[in-house]
């Protein structure tokens, strides 16, 4: 399963965690097919004090960090891209110049999932797409 790290000041996390995290697995559910019922998300709350921003990005500002095995096509990325910003966009007031995402991407092997190395894992959706 894919890992998301959210990072935002503390008060935009308590404010729009439940919607956040909504909208990041609904966007992973439609894009990459992972199942519904399966989010890994960690929530980074930041001291405003810890968060240096150019002037064109609000508070509410969200960096979003999500680690995937590698094998997505680019047109598959891109769409996640796209419904992460979308969903999150009508769930919440961030405007899309507050919300930044990064995609990670490493081999199977790079994991370990439940004691064992993630190429060994018989997965329930597919990364080929």
């Amino acid at each position: 399963m894919p890992q998301v790290k959210v990072f935002a000041t503390r008060e935009t996390i308590n404010t729009y965690r439940p919607a956040i995290s909504a909208g990041i697995h609904a966007a992973l559910v439609e894009a990459l097919g992972i199942p519904p019922g399966k989010p890994f998300q960690h929530f980074v709350a930041l001291e405003p004090e810890n968060s240096v921003l150019p002037p064109d990005r609000s508070p509410q500002y969200l960096l979003i960090e999500i680690s995937l095995f590698s094998g997505r096509s680019t047109a598959a990325k891109k769409n996640l891209i796209r419904s992460l910003y979308r969903e999150l966009t009508a769930r919440t007031d961030i405007t899309p110049a507050n919300i930044e995402v990064i995609l990670y991407e490493a081999p199977p092997e790079n994991w370990g999932i439940k004691g064992r190395p993630g190429d060994e894992v018989e997965l329930s959706y597919r990364v080929d797409i």
